[in-house]
């Protein structure tokens, strides 16, 4: 089996109380967890708090955790409305995000990026304000006195899935190492 290392590895010393990692860009639908020094318990989620009932990682030990596949989209409008953030996405792409699900926006203009911020709802009437299941609300609140210019045709946006990773031990401290891979090839 080959993997493909896909973005930045992840490092998370571990003890016996969880500890999550930070957000992390959902790429692909592979995680790989090395654990080091003592068996781990991992748990991946929005803000997961490992138990010693989730997954097992024996010390020395490798994994690779299904995360599900990656969701993202293309945005062409980011606007505000109090303490939330309203995304449009591309007319007659819909959104791939439900209520509940932690994403983050990067984009060219630096001002517009969030990190690991919670969809409130979407937009899932027919033809609401023309909208058509293309806009969201996420629980991002830029402060007071953001101001940007309009998201132009030239802008780049994308928002995408993030996860984080908690890990902790049974036995004392140890680390885990986890990356985002693709897998090829048979077990």
């Amino acid at each position: 089996m080959a993997h493909k290392p896909v973005g930045d590895g992840i490092v998370r010393s571990t003890s016996t109380t969880s500890a999550q990692t930070a957000a992390q860009a959902h790429k692909t639908d592979t995680l790989r967890v090395v654990s080091v020094g003592a068996d781990s318990f991992v748990a991946i989620g929005t803000n997961p708090t490992a138990a010693n009932t989730n997954y097992y990682v024996p010390s020395g030990g490798t994994a690779t955790i299904s995360l599900g596949g990656p969701q993202s989209n293309r945005v062409v409008g980011v606007s505000t409305s109090g303490t939330t953030t309203i995304i449009d996405f591309p007319e007659g792409t819909g959104s791939p995000f439900a209520a509940g699900d932690a994403v983050t926006l990067t984009a060219n203009k630096s001002y517009y990026d969030f990190s690991h911020k919670i969809v409130t709802s979407v937009n899932s009437t027919a033809g609401v304000s023309g909208y058509y299941s293309t806009r969201i609300v996420v629980d991002n609140d830029y402060g007071v006195g953001y101001a940007h210019t309009a998201l132009a045709d030239t802008n780049w946006a994308e928002l995408r899935g993030s996860f984080k990773v908690a890990a902790l031990t049974s036995t004392g401290s140890g680390t885990i190492y986890a990356q985002q891979v693709q897998v090829s090839g048979d077990a």
